[in-house]
């Protein structure tokens, strides 16, 4: 049983207290998002303060793993005006990525040349798409000024200040050898020989960071969980630490709108063949060959998923994945309790990794400015955006290099001093806090009631959320629907593409044509909402399994209704990890955590009450005078989510109920600075 988030956040308070009156060391808990002067000092460090005139790059360096495996890198080092790599060993910042170091030569070609680079720049502020249906666009585009693709690729300014950056394809990817191992304990395993052959090549000073966005996130967190003597600093863009719970069975449903396009691109990206070694007569057969033995890696068990026709007839390939023992459930946490590096972490309230991004930094045990947060209102698409204008945070490449400045380079820069927490507040902008969740929070019943709101005459039922439970009885029915392809849940799966239909992913009125809405009275001072939401369900179910998925919007007095947070479960996988979910000091669950084994499940009784919790996501939002809270309940969240087939058949897409009761209320949980009216 894990001790209450918000429970935390009210001893958090008393330490902000402390710290203001001089009894805590004040360490990064003022800093403004922008970084003030020392974020201009930063940007002026990246930008014009550069060592070295060039950059040398060696293609295709071998490393051979200790299984006889041969890894590919690009070594990307600092160079003389004529081109020739300079004598100073240095630092080394490492990238481990799936899609190709091909891809990441290219990024680093196009926005270092003088030409394309500034031009695409250009084009970010000169393209305006208000007023047409595709004006989401927008904030997609201007993720290329934010430092973005710097981080994935190749920041070449980085090297030129006097760091070598080697980007290696992972296992069975690009032009390694070997079968792709997504995350499991040979990759990892890989990562450390790698970290070890850096540390010790004659162009290395033996100090290490790790870079990179995603995939290349993950595999820092899982690296820096080790602690090898060699790495001394990461800086993770858009980590994933539970990739069940995140990506691949969110709730126990299937994350449908990402993992086919991405297993797809994955295992397209591995058969691009190195031409050079074709025309050379040097082409690895040895890499053709690992490539033919396992063409579509983890396709089968996509495929399983959505087509095994009950329980029992799931191969046990798949049936691993639902089992908390096996290698990929162990393989894929984060252990970031055992993480003792310095560690960045940016993240995005829509993005694919919400839920893990906020753990990781609470669970990182280190203090003094070692670790920090930033989350932003960004899909997984579009880190950084806007990073670098007046009023938010430097662009992420500048905060790399100042980070690495720090801790490999031992330069005092006040980067420690940053956040520790930068948080985008929704419905406010940037802001700084000591903690995240922001400490002082209290959490609060909101109970579901049929009484109309007078606010949602499109839904299906419009109804309120009173801080009063219900004294009626009630049954309010929903059935499973497909308005949700028009959602921030869609924009949120599909990694930010539906995103650019902002009638879609900046309001929530057309997914809400299929769901039941609750909403409040108007807010009549502004309020702080910043934690994980829980919404608890009495419900009862025609089938074996039902399906339940809501979000808590932020509704404006002109009836926008903006998505701040989501959730999903399947029913009969509702059993919660008694030692992972948060309670709070009265018993309520406020951040649930499922299981998703086969071994906790709980199959429905049709007819009979189903008490249920589905978790929302952490966020942080201001909900600002006149402005009120809605809850939608949904029986579908397709695409983000595709019950697995099993668990469809068995669900039979019947609709579902919520059944009002004095003695078993539905109701909300939220942690707000003050109660909601």
């Amino acid at each position: 049983m894990r001790l209450s988030v918000r429970f935390v956040g009210i001893v958090a308070g008393a330490m902000s207290l402390a710290l203001t009156a001089g009894l805590v060391n004040p360490v990064a808990a003022v800093a403004h998002p922008s970084g003030g002067a020392d974020g201009k000092r930063w940007t002026a460090e990246h930008d014009t303060n550069l060592q070295y005139p060039g950059t040398h790059v060696q293609w295709d360096v071998p490393i051979t793993m200790s299984d006889g495996t041969v890894l590919k890198a690009n070594v990307y080092r600092p160079a003389d005006a004529a081109g020739r790599p300079v004598d100073t060993k240095t630092p080394v910042i490492l990238n481990m990525t799936p899609y190709t170091k091909l891809v990441s030569a290219v990024a680093e070609a196009a926005l270092s040349n003088p030409v394309l680079g500034p031009l695409a720049l250009q084009l970010a502020d000169l393209l305006n798409f208000s007023g047409t249906p595709i004006d989401g666009l927008a904030d997609l585009i201007q993720a290329l000024k934010g430092g973005g693709v710097q981080a994935f690729s190749v920041d070449s300014k980085l090297v030129r200040s006097g760091y070598t950056q080697v980007v290696v394809d992972v296992r069975g990817t690009g032009f390694s050898q070997g079968v792709w191992d997504v995350f499991r304990a040979r990759e990892q395993q890989d990562t450390l020989e790698v970290i070890d052959w850096a540390a010790n090549q004659k162009w290395s000073d033996g100090k290490l960071g790790m870079s990179g966005i995603s995939y290349s996130a993950i595999n820092q967190i899982h690296a820096a969980n080790k602690n090898p003597a060699a790495l001394k600093a990461i800086f993770p863009v858009e980590p994933g630490g539970d990739l069940i719970r995140d990506i691949v069975a969110p709730g126990g449903a299937l994350g449908f709108g990402f993992l086919p396009l991405w297993l797809t691109l994955v295992n397209g990206l591995k058969f691009v063949p190195d031409v050079g070694s074709m025309l050379d007569g040097t082409f690895d057969w040895k890499w053709l060959s690992s490539r033919l033995s396992d063409p579509a890696v983890f396709a089968p068990q996509l495929l399983d998923a959505l087509t095994a026709p009950s329980i029992g007839e799931l191969p046990p390939r798949t049936m691993n994945l639902l089992d908390e023992s096996s290698a990929e459930r162990t393989g894929w946490q984060d252990y970031a309790q055992n993480i003792k590096v310095p560690t960045m972490i940016y993240g995005g309230w829509h993005d694919l990794f919400t839920n893990s991004e906020w753990r990781m930094f609470d669970n990182i045990p280190l203090s003094g400015g070692k670790k920090q947060l930033i989350m932003g209102p960004t899909y997984h698409i579009n880190p950084g955006t806007r990073f670098g204008e007046p009023g938010y945070p430097p662009r992420l490449d500048v905060l790399q290099q100042a980070w690495f400045d720090k801790w490999l380079k031992g330069i005092d820069n006040g980067i420690e001093n940053y956040g520790p927490a930068t948080l985008y507040q929704q419905g406010n902008g940037w802001t700084t806090a000591p903690d995240f969740p922001q400490p002082g929070m209290e959490n609060q019943r909101l109970y579901l009631s049929d009484r109309p709101s007078g606010t949602a005459p499109h839904a299906v039922r419009d109804g309120s959320l009173s801080t009063a439970p219900p004294t009626g009885r009630g049954r309010l029915t929903i059935a499973p629907g497909l308005t949700t392809l028009c959602s921030r849940d869609a924009a949120q799966q599909t990694a930010g593409i539906v995103g650019v239909f902002s009638f879609c992913a900046d309001d929530a009125r057309i997914a809400e044509t299929n769901a039941l809405t609750f909403t409040t009275a108007p807010v009549t001072t502004a309020t702080t909402l910043s934690g994980p939401v829980n919404l608890h369900l009495n419900t009862i179910m025609d089938a074996t399994d039902g399906y339940w998925t809501a979000t808590l919007n932020d509704v404006a007095p002109d009836g926008t209704s903006t998505v701040l947070t989501s959730g999903q479960v399947m029913a009969s996988l509702r059993a919660l990890d008694e030692e992972k979910t948060g309670y709070a000091p009265n018993g309520d669950v406020i951040d649930p955590v499922n299981t998703l084994t086969l071994e906790t499940r709980q199959p429905v009784v049709p007819g009979r009450p189903v008490q249920l919790d589905v978790g929302l996501l952490a966020t942080d939002a201001l909900i600002k005078p006149g402005h009120r809270l809605r809850i939608d309940v949904f029986a579908m969240n397709f695409p983000k989510g595709l019950p697995l087939r099993p668990l469809l058949n068995e669900s039979e897409l019947k609709p579902e109920h919520i059944q009002l009761d004095p003695n078993a209320p539905s109701y909300v949980n939220v942690p707000v600075s003050r109660l909601v009216p």
